[in-house]
């Protein structure tokens, strides 16, 4: 559980950090996202659904299909958790609300640099 929280969100070579609220993986999580400018290269799932709501900046959303996707403020974005996608913020921070659901006990990440597939769990430990 987290409350009251700051810590990279996605790991340590994720441009975003998130301000924990609250998070209870079981339940729910609050959280104010800053995505600082670039994106790390890999594609992800996620172990939630989230509806984020973009407060300021713009941020380019690249689907691994080759569907991409502008989000700007007064934008709502629905993510499923098989949403398989990378966020990329434009021209410095960006900034969002995301309120997430209950966590799945896996989700995925497609490492570029690597040209893999791996399957990870809470803690981001590597389960396949």
């Amino acid at each position: 559980m987290k409350i009251l929280t700051a810590m990279k969100d996605g790991g340590p070579k994720s441009h975003v950090t998130g301000f924990f609220l609250v998070e209870i993986k079981s339940l729910f999580s609050v959280v104010l996202l800053r995505f600082a400018q670039g994106t790390r290269e890999a594609f992800h799932s996620h172990a939630f659904n989230a509806l984020t709501f973009w407060l300021r900046g713009s941020v380019m959303e690249e689907h691994t299909t080759g569907l991409y996707r502008m989000w700007m403020p007064g934008d709502v974005k629905y993510t499923p958790r098989n949403c398989f996608h990378k966020v990329d913020s434009l021209f410095g921070n960006s900034w969002a609300l995301s309120f997430r659901g209950p966590w799945a006990k896996t989700w995925k990440e497609y490492l570029q640099e690597e040209d893999k597939f791996v399957t990870l769990t809470h803690g981001r430990k590597i389960v396949g």
